[in-house]
This record gives structure tokens, sequence and C-alpha cells, in this order.
């Protein structure tokens, strides 16, 4: 088991590792390399990937179980920041908008194959679109639907799943071509991960403790439901441990920052609790694999 979860992981912290070094030595700014991914790699992924995957009954208990994992930490967190008297805007979304993209897309491939890239893609659109409209409207008092529907990834995802559901063929040389853009978000995904490391600062380290084990808590209480109330096919399930308990995603600090809603203690909590998925993941992966 222990032989197998490292051989799974060790790809996915090569390349991050590749990314903090790249990021420590060549200093590259990110931003721009950033903004590419979200808005053409990630976008192609995201329609190649929808545009061919089955579509039915099937994959309704998924997109619940991924709603129920995006929204019960939201609950959690209220009587949680209330008697810890933390910040509830800057603490909570961390534990709902998790690292789906550039960490969990990979680590899903690599566990379960190619099959599940498909099912990885659309927990990834999930919690994209939740995120870029549930969690703005957490932190803005604005009407965040035009911001939505012009968002890359929100196009991809739309147009893919209505050519799906019409059954309609898509051009197999523009089906090959997003395919071929696609391929290249997830390694720049992971190093843009990895470069984001070299920014970590010891004094964030209790917020980014603190984070961590309010995520696996919160995590924990949604994946129970999602166990006990949603029925799931095995590799579904055990993508839901994975999913359910991911480290924060880097838009929650992008986010924080331009609301000003502690951009400080958020990059902490970014930056200290995926480096510490290097402990947590071994131990969820290893769950995941135990069910059965």
């Amino acid at each position: 088991m222990f032989g197998q979860v490292i051989g799974i992981l060790f790809p996915v912290f090569a390349l991050v590792l590749v990314g903090y070094s790249v990021g420590r030595w060549l200093k590259p700014d990110f931003k721009p390399i950033n903004r590419i991914n979200m808005e053409t790699f990630t976008p192609a992924l995201v329609f190649s990937s929808l545009v061919s995957m089955p579509l039915g009954e099937q994959q309704f208990p998924l997109l619940i179980a991924a709603l129920v994992a995006v929204l019960i930490p939201a609950l959690v967190m209220l009587p949680i920041c209330r008697l810890m008297k933390l910040n509830y805007k800057a603490w909570t979304p961390p534990h709902m908008f998790r690292n789906s993209g550039n960490l969990a897309i990979p680590l899903f491939t690599y566990t379960f194959g190619e099959t599940a890239l498909g099912a990885a893609v659309l927990l990834f659109v999930v919690s994209a679109c939740t995120h870029i409209s549930i969690g703005l409207v957490m932190l803005s008092s604005g009407n965040p639907v035009k911001q939505i529907v012009k968002m890359p990834v929100f196009i991809a995802a739309a147009s893919a799943l209505a050519l799906n559901l019409l059954n309609v063929e898509v051009w197999k040389p523009l089906y090959d071509a997003t395919a071929l853009l696609g391929q290249a978000a997830i390694p720049v995904m992971l190093l843009s991960l990895g470069a984001q490391m070299c920014h970590i600062k010891l004094s964030g380290l209790r917020v980014g403790l603190l984070c961590t084990l309010q995520s696996l808590l919160t995590g924990a209480i949604a994946f129970s439901i999602i166990y006990w109330f949603i029925p799931l096919s095995v590799m579904h399930l055990q993508m839901m441990v994975l999913f359910s308990m991911l480290p924060p995603a880097v838009m929650n600090y992008l986010f924080a920052e331009r609301f000003s809603i502690e951009p400080t203690k958020v990059a902490s909590m970014v930056l200290f609790a995926n480096f510490f998925s290097v402990i947590t993941l071994p131990i969820l992966l290893g769950l995941a694999l135990t069910l059965e």
C-alpha cells in the first residue's frame, strides 16, 4: 500500500518541486502564466473532457456529492468562527473551495487512470463555478453574474455540456486541438503551485496549521454525509475522500487580496495547507484506497 501511494503522489510532488526550484532560482513572474492557463489551457481541458464524457443519471450523484463537499464546510465554519472569534469571510472560503485543479486533477488521473479524468474535471468545474458565484457573493455585495458568464472556464463548461447533452458531435480536428491545448494545463498548474511555495513565511505557520486541521475536520464531516446518503461508485467514493479534504485553492488568496479580507492570513492558509499536503495526502490516499 505504501509503495502504491508513493508511486501515485511522486509525479505530482516532483512537478511541484520543479516549480519551487524554478521560482527559487529563476524568479519568473507567474501572473501572466497563470492567466494564460486559466483563460486558455484550463478551458480547453474542461471542454475536451466534458464534451466527450458520458452524461446521464450516473453522473448526477457525483454532482450532488461535489456540491455537498463545497457547501457543508460553510455551515460547519459558522459555529467554529464564532467560538474562536475568527473572520468568517476570511476563514471559510479556503474550506469550501479547495485545490481541485492543479492538485486534484493530476492526483486523480495518476491514481485512477485516464478513466477518472472526466469525473475529475466535473468536480473541478463544480468547485470553480461555485467559487466564482457563491464565493464572490460571500465576499462582495455586488452581482457576480456578469463576471461569471464572461469567464472562459464557464463558457467552455457550458458549451461542452450543451453539445454533450444535445448529442452534437464535435469536429474531430477541433476536438484534437482543444485536447492538445488542455494537456498543458496540469503541468503548468503544478509548476505554479510549486513556485507559490517560495513565498511561505514561518510567521504564518500557526494560521496555516490551524487551517489545515479545520480543513480536515470540515472535509471529514462533508464526506461522512456523502458516504451515508449519496450512492456513488467505488471509484467516485474514493475520489470524494480526497476532494472533500484537499488543501485550499490559490484563488482564495486572489479573492481575499481583491476584497481586502485579511489577505496575509489567507495566503498563509493556502501556502502552508498545500505544504502540509505532503503529509495529509498520503494518509487520505491510503484511506481512499481501502474503500470498497
